[in-house]
């Protein structure tokens, strides 16, 4: 039996408007899943945003705590923070000081905190009296006597020891009991940091 042309044509037109409307609603979901996709990229970058903005403001304010409690000195280097720090020794010796270990116990939560699986070397120094072979080798047992006790605080970072016995003097000349002499008898810290968390320094430390 033959179907009427205009019933034929209405059948057509039927299909080809529910093969339209399958397919608008197919894009319209696909689109609606894109846009929600996005939201959520967005809502995530913007939620890491505030993370960051939040760590730094920690950060600065450790920073600042450190440069007020404890007198500590902090620059910007290559690859990371140099602290200088109020830790000396007295003369001729090489053992941590009892007053320096609050200082030194603050640097380490603030490594732990900030710095996990970074590399921080400690640099020991000596005031200009004796030979020079014999500074280094008194420098040397300085920084590894730091970094001995910083390994008790469970510090969470590579720490390495370095002496450089009488180079870079604080005051010039001075040793033994002269003024200033205790200020070249010290160790300084040298955090290695990765390009991205040397970026957030440049931008706490400004």
């Amino acid at each position: 039996m033959l179907v009427p042309v205009k019933c034929a044509v209405v059948i057509v037109a039927a299909l080809s408007l529910s093969g339209c409307l399958a397919t608008k609603g197919a894009l319209e979901k696909a689109t609606a899943e894109q846009r929600a996709a996005l939201d959520a990229e967005r809502a995530e970058r913007v939620a890491g945003d505030e993370r960051l903005a939040a760590d730094l403001a920690s950060l600065r304010n450790d920073l600042q705590a450190m440069k007020t409690e404890f007198g500590a000195k902090i620059s910007a280097v290559e690859n990371g923070l140099q602290f200088a720090m109020p830790v000396h020794f007295a003369f001729d010796d090489s053992n941590v000081q009892t007053s320096d270990q609050a200082a030194l116990d603050r640097f380490a939560d603030i490594v732990t905190k900030y710095y996990t699986g970074a590399t921080v070397t400690v640099e020991g120094f000596a005031d200009p009296a004796g030979t020079q072979a014999y500074n280094k080798r008194l420098s040397t047992q300085r920084a590894e006597s730091v970094r001995s006790y910083l390994m008790t605080r469970s510090i969470s970072a590579q720490v390495r020891s370095v002496g450089y016995g009488e180079e870079r003097l604080v005051v010039a000349d001075a040793a033994k009991d002269e003024p200033g002499a205790e200020l070249n008898r010290r160790v300084v810290f040298v955090i290695e940091s990765p390009k991205a968390q040397a970026a957030q320094i440049t931008a706490v430390l400004n």
